[in-house]
């Protein structure tokens, strides 16, 4: 096998952050579930949502970018899959990635619908409730995987909200079966309950085949995949089919379980909860990180641990402070 060129490539939903604070009775008045996701299903629908907002501060995102930006801010060699529109919102997500030292060339796509966007309403208590159009990156194409850059990375990484439309779906499939066959590892996070609840038996067929060698996931993720009550009985569910689980637990930590071995960190303090938006993507990145590194367990997990609660200090989902220097002592 050849020396990896890059620790990481991703491949995920290509879309850029709207964010905006709200209040609760912003929320009940236009029927949200506070904290939740809801998918939009029309530019229409987007458009009369994003005349509702109040200011807003707009930043690239998408799950798997954002881990990946997570993990180039600490020094990791990226490259990221997505399918933009080309716009105005293609281009700042273009520019944004790129700008982060992560390679980024799949070709923007012509005519409707235009770029991704999440129009995210962040109440005072730091909770974000999202609001998603997903338009040009459910129609990223198997064509637009390039095969030397997945035998060239460590790690394939990809987020289980980009495997609802069947075009990214099949491009994600191949991915896996061009890593899989140059000897490289296939992470995967869950990303939602929503998204569990319509792909189950497509993550179990994935994790039973033995084709997911890092499975990320919350409390609330791991018990929804294996419908069990209790994060225990889940992760006990998936240990022997997956070789390294990772949970995160909120306030509580998080933990990484392999085989037969587990270990645990308790979550960074935080002055204030701002904006938890991303905080599981750059968890991941920390994570992540510390394993193309070669870093322990514990190690990886404090080093995700201190991505999440940067993140969360302030608004959106791409870290601001100096993750080397954040994490120097780890």
């Amino acid at each position: 096998m050849t020396e990896p060129q890059y620790d990481v490539v991703a491949i995920g939903n290509a879309i850029v952050d709207i964010l905006s604070p709200t209040t609760d009775a912003f929320l009940a008045e236009n029927g949200m579930t506070k904290g939740a996701m809801a998918l939009v299903f029309s530019p229409e629908e987007a458009d009369a949502l994003y005349a509702k907002m109040g200011p807003g501060q707009e930043v690239s995102g998408g799950s798997a970018a954002n881990t990946i930006a997570g993990m180039a801010a600490l020094g990791s060699r990226c490259a990221f899959i997505g399918q933009v529109a080309e716009d105005q919102l293609g281009e700042v997500f273009a520019h944004d990635i790129q700008a982060a030292g992560i390679r980024f060339d799949v070709a923007a796509r012509t005519g409707a619908p235009t770029t991704g966007r999440c129009l995210i309403f962040v109440t005072p208590d730091g909770q974000r409730t999202m609001n998603t159009f997903l338009g040009a990156s459910h129609y990223l194409p198997a064509g637009a995987l390039d095969r030397s850059l997945i035998e060239g990375a460590q790690y394939l990484y990809l987020e289980g909200y980009l495997w609802d439309p069947e075009e990214p779906r099949a491009a994600m499939r191949a991915a896996i079966d061009i890593a899989r066959a140059a000897g490289r590892k296939v992470a995967f996070t869950l990303s939602a309950e929503f998204v569990i609840d319509r792909h189950r038996d497509a993550f179990i067929e994935l994790i039973d085949a033995g084709l997911i060698d890092v499975l990320f996931a919350n409390e609330a993720e791991i018990m929804s995949l294996t419908q069990t009550g209790d994060t225990e009985a889940a992760i006990d569910a998936v240990r022997d089919k997956v070789p390294l689980v990772v949970v995160t637990l909120a306030e509580r930590g998080a933990c990484a379980i392999t085989g037969a071995d587990r270990v645990s960190v308790a979550a960074e303090p935080v002055d204030a909860v701002v904006d938890t938006t991303g905080a599981g993507d750059l968890f991941a990145a920390g994570f992540l990180h510390g394993q193309a590194q070669g870093q322990s367990l514990k190690a990886s997990l404090t080093l995700g641990a201190i991505c999440a609660a940067e993140v969360i200090g302030h608004f959106g989902a791409r870290p601001l402070a100096d993750l080397k220097a954040l994490t120097a002592g780890v």
